[in-house]
């Protein structure tokens, strides 16, 4: 389990930095294609579609970086008040709601981007699944991450002096 845990946080890691790289690279690319258009009125045409691509890049990999750290929008106050067994148990249900989203999103990323494997996107000449690659690779992390916390989770009893 700790060779899982390791290789989970490297993958997290660089999810972090991939969704960092491209919000670097996001800024220096929208600030390129407004001084090219406002000061030399001379707009690259591929800069909206690379802003796009960032954009998702930014946030799915941001979202799996996050899930991994369970950065998620919870209810945590009313989790806490609540027995340690059914803390476990909603702590399962979150973990499984995940991995189902993951795969879902995952699934759903995967069909569109084979449906527009032979479509080109004209500015950027590359195909319109290249879109959907980032999706694709962070819903497979936010599954893998869903399933390092199920696996993580310990069933046992506290004791008394823990119970809060």
């Amino acid at each position: 389990m700790a060779v899982f845990q390791r290789i989970c946080a490297v993958l997290s890691a660089l999810a972090l930095n991939v969704a960092r790289v491209s919000l670097a690279l996001l800024g220096l690319v929208v600030i390129y294609g407004v001084v090219m258009r406002y000061a030399f009125n001379d707009a690259p045409a591929y800069i909206e579609q690379v802003a796009l691509i960032l954009v998702i890049s930014v946030a799915m990999f941001g979202a799996a970086a996050g899930a991994r750290d369970r950065g998620h929008i919870g209810l945590d106050t009313v989790i806490k008040m609540l027995p340690h067994h059914a803390r476990l148990v909603m702590t399962v249900l979150v973990d499984l709601i995940g991995l189902v989203f993951g795969l879902i999103l995952l699934l759903g990323s995967y069909e569109m981007g084979l449906s527009t494997l032979h479509d080109l996107i004209p500015t950027l000449g590359i195909s319109e699944a290249f879109r959907y690659l980032p999706l694709s690779v962070a819903a497979a992390l936010i599954a893998l991450f869903s399933i390092e916390h199920m696996l993580s989770i310990e069933w046992k009893a506290p004791e008394p002096s823990q119970e809060a």
